[in-house]
């Protein structure tokens, strides 16, 4: 059975999105450990969802989780090793903000054994659910594309200098997917009035790295969007200004740009079935 705190909303086309950061659950007692519930939430990839919404309409099978990255990150490696080598990044349960502030209040840190226990109740549940999609469409597909979606605010010095294009495009490096697929995508945001980059600071997380498989036909792209592309983004987020409420008008033009490319991902996907 797929746990309470994960969403399927299943279609037969040869396309996955994954929003692995867009819950917002933060259960008790860890709630009450946290130095406070905005700082826990701050770095959720805010109003993904509600962008992506269409994606069922293209016979996409979405797969998102309730829980807030502050439980447990699934997008990053179980091992504890870092996806980005040299570079800040956050855990597989993050003790700190994207910013550097502390999460837990003093005295209140984890410990390995409380990490290994959200890996088996939260992380490994995520996984299952994904690859048990992913098997369920490669039986009907020669390949599919595991599209793998996320948002971050567009200046966050600790973890990249200046401000970061408005797609990021990664696929471990050309790893992850076939070199038709990454051109397509490059492509497709390149006729936008957005700006692109592939495999620069975001090269893609766990997800991206573990499932991509382009020699059995799985290809995973991962979709890092900066904020301001689709709502507006204070400077200096606090309590009172972040987020900013999702505004279907001020995301039209990202999420046209979005359906255009996932539209032609699925075509891309459907001409090896």
């Amino acid at each position: 059975m797929t746990a309470p705190f994960i969403t399927i909303a299943r279609g037969d086309a040869p396309l996955i999105v994954s929003l692995p950061h867009t819950g917002t659950e933060i259960p008790e007692p860890l709630a009450s450990r946290l130095v406070s519930p905005w700082r826990a939430r701050k770095d959720t990839d805010w109003w993904i969802d509600r962008l992506y919404a269409f994606a069922g309409d293209l016979g996409a099978t979405v797969v998102r989780t309730g829980l807030s990255r502050t439980v447990v990150d699934v997008n990053r490696d179980p091992s504890g090793a870092s996806l980005y080598p040299g570079q800040p990044t956050t855990e597989l349960c993050p003790t700190m903000t994207f910013d550097g502030e502390p999460l837990y209040r003093s005295g209140e840190m984890l410990d390995p054994a409380e990490v290994a226990e959200r890996r088996a109740r939260f992380f490994d549940p995520y996984h299952e659910a994904l690859s048990a999609e992913i098997e369920r469409l490669r039986a009907r597909h020669g390949r599919i594309v595991l599209y793998d979606g996320h948002s971050i605010r567009s200046v966050i010095p600790r973890l990249f200098e200046g401000e970061l294009p408005h797609f990021n495009i990664g696929t471990n490096s050309g790893a992850s997917c076939a070199p038709a697929l990454q051109e397509l995508a490059a492509e497709a945001c390149a006729a936008t009035p957005f700006s692109a980059v592939v495999n620069g600071r975001f090269k893609g997380g766990w997800i991206t790295r573990r499932y991509g498989r382009p020699e059995r036909g799985v290809h995973a792209v991962q979709m890092e969007l900066a904020c301001r592309g689709y709502m507006d983004e204070p400077p200096d987020p606090t309590p009172c200004n972040w987020p900013t409420p999702y505004d279907p008008e001020r995301a039209a033009p990202m999420r046209d740009a979005l359906s255009r490319l996932l539209a032609a991902v699925l075509l891309w996907a459907q001409q090896g079935s």
